[in-house]
């Protein structure tokens, strides 16, 4: 498999859903287009988190300490090229704590004219993610970029064995 950019993957995904979501919205309207997007997004994360988990827990290692690396391994390691900018302040095996000082996701659908569904087509991936990955595994992200925060905090917390 080709090793692509979180960014760039994402860029090519909105390009591919901009004129698929105008022809929904045409057709079913806004509410409905959204809706029908947003279960396509959660399927294909699925599949990536189905992926990510069972190469993570090989190593027979707890849940959260395996979703922690592959966190650093793929954002605080990659920075920027990967589509954020990260301030982690706990990864162990109770718990993810981050901040987002900048999403380049959501530039990128800002600039792609996708404003209005950065949440829908990122955001809405990391609780989904986080708990196809391992349902001990839940996400508070109390504030986003894309709703309007000038950050994003995410709290990751393992709530049982």
């Amino acid at each position: 498999m080709i090793d692509i950019p979180n960014i760039e993957r994402r860029r090519a995904q909105g390009q591919i859903v901009k004129p698929i979501y105008e022809e929904l919205v045409a057709e079913l309207g806004e509410a409905k287009a959204h809706e029908i997007i947003a279960r396509a997004v959660h399927r294909s994360v699925r599949a990536e988190a189905t992926a990510a988990r069972e190469a993570a827990l090989e190593e027979g290692r707890n849940p959260m300490a395996a979703f922690a690396e592959n966190f650093r391994r793929t954002y605080e390691r990659r920075g920027l090229e990967a589509g954020l900018e990260v301030e982690v302040t706990r990864a162990d095996g109770e718990a993810l704590e981050f901040t987002v000082t900048r999403c380049r996701f959501v530039e990128v659908y800002r600039e792609m004219g996708l404003g209005h569904l950065a949440a829908t087509l990122s955001c809405n991936r990391d609780g989904a993610f986080a708990t196809e990955f391992d349902p001990s595994i839940e996400l508070d992200r109390p504030q986003t970029i894309a709703g309007g925060a000038d950050t994003c905090l995410f709290r990751y917390r393992r709530t049982s064995d």
